[in-house]
């Protein structure tokens, strides 16, 4: 029998979390440097980059892809940080992650697909899908 998270590592965690889904680069950077995994996930899978890229806060994937981030990582549903930028329509941060290495064909959807299904066709033609 596994024990109760500890309440104040929970609570650190979900501040974390927050930190990503509101794009505060400098305080995230700091985390990690301080020693939280640039790859923590919530209980759904969604690492910090997937949440700071689906939310649109380029500076703040940056800073995480900087620190090592696995730009490619999917969340339990399959799905990657790439796809949810183009499903959301945050062009800037799918221009970070793919400079930070996000394989447009990962995932499922992947990024192509999502892109495909939405007619962007400027970032089939980025992917090299068009």
């Amino acid at each position: 029998m596994s024990e109760a998270p500890d309440p104040e590592v929970v609570e650190l965690a979900t501040k974390i979390f927050d930190l990503a889904r509101q794009g505060d680069a400098p305080t995230l950077a700091a985390y990690v440097d301080a020693g939280v995994p640039a790859n923590l996930t919530n209980d759904s899978g969604d690492s910090l980059v997937m949440l700071a890229a689906y939310h649109g806060h380029a500076d703040a994937v940056r800073a995480l892809v900087e620190r090592g981030a696995d730009t490619n990582r999917t969340n339990d549903r399959g799905q990657t940080p790439l796809a949810g930028a183009v499903f959301k329509g945050e062009d800037e941060v799918v221009r970070a992650l793919l400079a930070g290495g996000a394989d447009p064909a990962a995932g499922m959807p992947s990024a192509v697909d999502t892109a495909r299904m939405f007619g962007k066709l400027d970032l089939l033609q980025l992917f090299g899908a068009a």
